[in-house]
């Protein structure tokens, strides 16, 4: 998906300076945030800072976030073109669309109404015809799809929701922040035999994944 070229500088710098410096060196996610144009994931008054190396406030009191974390998340998927993505929490869709242009589909789930249908304008805009966009509990799952070759959470969790380790396939990949409201430890965990095995990525925060298996409402998020 091409985008506008009065970014390309701001785009360039941060694929060098934020991703490349920083030890992202998967090239299909690499070619991937080269694609996908941030800006159109923003309101107009937030584009300018598309490429700036931190998250940025969206609507429903939720953020999207920083490119580094983005691409971090995205390259812990291992994804190779054919694996089916469940995605908890759309936010602006610009994590969906990164991931759309590197798996087979992407099943995305968002508790708003209004970043849900935000973000299915933007991505029908840009030609993405391999997402499914609902709204609902994410830390349900979306059983009607499962198994999933890999799950990614966008919002930050106590524990693992059990629903999503069981949507996941044998064998898939789940990543997630771990932690508590203050801070947590992005995890990369695989399915084998059944069983969680767990790599510790980085620390990060990110707005509490509210639920039935999250975080109360009176969290926030």
């Amino acid at each position: 998906m091409d985008s506008s070229t009065g970014y390309s500088a701001a785009k360039q710098a941060m694929l060098s300076q934020q991703l490349i410096d920083r030890g992202i060196t998967d090239p299909r996610v690499l070619r991937a945030m080269a694609r996908v144009p941030r800006e159109r994931f923003l309101p107009v008054d937030m584009q300018r800072f598309a490429y700036a190396d931190n998250a940025l406030g969206i609507d429903c009191e939720q953020t999207i976030s920083q490119p580094y974390i983005v691409a971090l998340m995205t390259e812990a998927l291992d994804l190779t073109g054919d694996e089916s993505v469940l995605e908890i929490g759309t936010g602006s869709g610009y994590q969906t669309a990164v991931l759309a242009e590197l798996a087979h589909d992407v099943v995305t789930i968002e508790r708003h109404t209004a970043l849900a249908k935000q973000a299915a304008i933007v991505l029908e805009e840009l030609g993405f015809t391999n997402v499914a966009g609902h709204v609902g509990d994410g830390t349900l799952g979306w059983p009607a799809r499962a198994p999933y070759d890999r799950v990614i959470v966008t919002a930050a969790a106590e524990h693992v929701p059990p629903l999503l380790f069981e949507q996941l396939r044998e064998g898939g990949i789940l990543v997630i922040p771990v932690g508590d409201l203050a801070g947590q430890v992005l995890e990369q965990i695989t399915k084998i035999n059944g069983q969680p095995r767990v790599r510790r990525l980085s620390g990060c925060r990110f707005v509490p994944l509210i639920g039935r298996e999250g975080w109360p409402e009176a969290s926030g998020g």
